[in-house]
């Protein structure tokens, strides 16, 4: 290590499920070394504009370059496409000065793997149950790799978790409990189901809501429901029970959001996975039924440790969601019972890990 400051290039841009955790992570490195200078790789499409400058971040943007999650055709059309990005991301390498490349996957994760091979030591962290192409190729010559979870494909990845924001990881539920359910306008005393399916919304789990309000009321059970920017909710009628269902396009507040609940119905990407486990919710998870099955992947160590139930997406139904919930949310004893089993499955200090990890392969 020199004397001059830390200089670290993040690379994992395009959806929140990259971004996040890149922040996250570089969060920890300026608590732990506060005179570090971070900079972050991004495109014009996706979240990166909006995210990364509003977290404090210099944000350098580079031609993105899409990937298919396995190899096929449509990588023979990408050769033009990613060395124009490598050669502008080695631009900002040089500019930057870069210690070190740590890289989380997306649109710029692969050409900045490429960009810093041979030159610029590479970190890898991959956040789903099974990696993606990007952080595929760049492990193969990467100084150190770290998953989420075992068994991602990555050899010799060292499993420390999802770093999460400390606003997250933090987060006293029963503290804010009061203050959250007043910002929601939720009922104070009672039970409340939160429900999200990401900022799009899921329209399987707003259908399924919908069906189960009636219910869910009768049970004394309050709804709190980000249906999504693109959905709607699940009713625009009164719920018997009065002001029990609050349905929003977008939880602006997801610390308030846990702080005000006591179990959540949701899908089981990587982030969502790793911040209701951390925050000690019980779930029921309900996959995407698409890509290569990584969803059930995420919420399978929580489920195994008796934190969450998994519930397959064309068998989610108003009355699964009863079935379900009902009896679990009127239930303190089961409801303080899976929210241990489901912190005690997260890792909670995954930002600091990776953090420190960095440090050590730039001292070596």
């Amino acid at each position: 290590m020199t004397d001059r400051p830390l200089s670290v290039v993040l690379a994992g841009g395009g959806s929140a499920g990259h971004i996040e955790p890149a922040l996250a992570f570089a969060d920890a490195v300026r608590r732990l070394r506060p005179d570090s200078r971070l900079t972050a790789l991004g495109t014009e499409r996706g979240l990166d504009r909006t995210l990364i400058p509003a977290r404090g971040y210099p944000l350098e943007l580079i031609p993105p370059v899409p990937l298919p999650r396995k190899p096929t055709v449509d990588l023979l059309r990408l050769p033009a496409k990613v060395a124009d990005s490598v050669r502008r991301t080695r631009e900002v390498l040089r500019r930057v000065e870069a210690d070190v490349v740590v890289g989380f996957g997306g649109y710029v994760a692969l050409p900045a793997y490429l960009a810093a091979r041979g030159r610029v030591p590479i970190v890898v962290h991959e956040a789903n149950a099974r990696a993606g192409l990007a952080n595929k190729v760049g492990a193969r010559f990467a100084a150190a790799v770290a998953a989420a979870v075992p068994g991602s494909g990555l050899p010799g990845a060292r499993p420390i978790g999802i770093p999460l924001r400390e606003q997250i990881t933090g987060l006293d539920r029963a503290a804010l409990r009061a203050d959250a359910r007043e910002h929601y306008g939720l009922p104070a005393d009672g039970p409340v189901l939160l429900v999200f399916g990401g900022s799009q919304g899921a329209r399987t789990l707003n259908n399924a809501v919908g069906e189960a309000l009636g219910g869910l009321a009768e049970a004394g059970i309050a709804v709190l429901h980000g249906y999504g920017a693109r959905q709607r909710p699940a009713t625009e009628v009164t719920v018997p029970g009065g002001g029990r269902y609050v349905g929003l396009p977008y939880l602006e507040r997801m610390d308030l959001a846990y702080a005000a609940a006591d179990a959540v119905l949701c899908r089981s990407g990587a982030m969502t996975v790793a911040e209701v486990s951390a925050v000690g919710l019980p779930a029921v998870y309900v996959p995407l039924p698409i890509g290569n099955g990584e969803q059930s992947l995420n919420a399978a160590p929580v489920v195994d440790a008796g934190g969450g139930t998994l519930v397959p997406d064309g068998e989610l139904t108003g009355q699964r969601v009863l079935d379900e919930l009902a009896g679990l949310l009127t239930d303190k004893d089961r409801l303080a019972a899976m929210g241990a089993a489901a912190r005690g499955s997260g890792h909670a200090g995954a930002d600091e890990d990776l953090a420190r990890l960095v440090f050590e392969v730039v001292q070596r």
